[in-house]
């Protein structure tokens, strides 16, 4: 009787492990080939192109689509596959909101690295810190930022703000050194809107508009010699203001050959002669001089006035 335990024929191992090895070939055969195959994929879709030139700069214009930008990327040989790239911009989240600028690559990255910057705004450009002083009107605005932007044209600037002096608030800001004349009205004009918007209630209050209290911080700006100074000129101006008295101040000379405020802002006030031609002191002060110092001397009469004119600067 057979035994049902023991094998019907004899194994054959030298046939079997010449199976083992055949299989084993074949299945090597098709992982290396998927390796091969994800390698080539990812260095002609994902990796930088070989003629990649390092430092480059890209433009990306104002309400480009992202199809406009993976074609510009693509010219400039900084991805190799549109696709790929769109499919990464749109990964992220960034089809919608793509910033205009210049882009700077300066070394060899991946698509998916492209990508990420584009949809995230991150230029790499280097940065300018750009400082204007409270009372620089239009033109030295103009002055400092043609010295310290590249793309930043003084002459577009100017037309660009004609009519908006004393609207662009002074202060440090930060730009890329490739942001333009647009950037820079664009920026500025935020920060006065946040900057004004917490006193429009108590402008409001007073009766006065957001106008006469910027042209009114514009003179005070100029003739101020010291924070000291700023409340009580503040007081005088307004107190000539309403008894029909011409204002007189040396910064804007039209005030002493007519009566009321001048025009338009002569520059752009800080936020502290804001404040002072919003909140004036009140003093039985009408005139005031500073002498060859910067000290400033008041009086409450013509004839003290003469007398301080006398004393101070003759």
């Amino acid at each position: 009787m057979d035994d049902p335990f023991l094998p019907k024929e004899p194994i054959n191992f030298k046939k079997n492990l010449q199976k083992f090895i055949f299989l084993s070939s074949k299945n090597s055969y098709y992982f290396l080939s998927l390796v091969l195959f994800f390698l080539l994929f990812f260095y002609f879709f994902f990796s930088a192109p070989a003629n990649f030139v390092s430092g480059a700069k890209v433009r990306i214009e104002q309400k480009s689509t992202l199809r406009d930008v993976s074609f510009e990327l693509k010219k400039e040989k900084i991805i190799r596959s549109r696709i790929v790239f769109e499919f990464f911009v749109i990964l992220f989240g960034g089809e919608k909101n793509i910033k205009y600028s210049y882009y700077l690559f300066e070394k060899k990255i991946p698509v998916y690295e492209v990508a990420r910057r584009i949809a995230n705004g991150e230029n790499n450009m280097p940065i300018v810190m750009v400082t204007i002083p409270e009372g620089f009107n239009l033109v030295k605005i103009a002055d400092v930022f043609s010295e310290k932007l590249t793309e930043f044209d003084k002459d577009k600037f100017l037309i660009n703000t004609k009519g908006r002096e004393g609207f662009l608030f002074p202060d440090t800001y930060v730009f890329s050194n490739i942001d333009n004349e647009q950037d820079v009205v664009k920026v500025m004009s935020a920060n006065f809107e946040k900057k004004i918007a917490p006193f429009r209630k108590a402008i409001e209050d007073i009766n006065k508009n957001e106008r006469d209290i910027i042209i009114m911080a514009s003179l005070i700006e100029g003739e101020a010699k010291g924070d000291a100074d700023r409340e009580f000129i503040s007081g005088i101006l307004w107190k000539r203001l309403s008894i029909g008295m011409p204002l007189q101040a040396d910064v804007a000379p039209e005030t002493y050959k007519t009566k009321g405020l001048p025009h338009s802002p002569i520059n752009n006030p800080g936020i502290k002669s804001i404040k002072s031609a919003l909140y004036p002191k009140s003093s039985s002060y009408l005139y005031y001089l500073h002498d060859k110092t910067g000290m400033i001397h008041y009086a409450s009469t013509f004839k003290e006035h003469t007398k301080n004119v006398s004393k101070y600067l003759q």
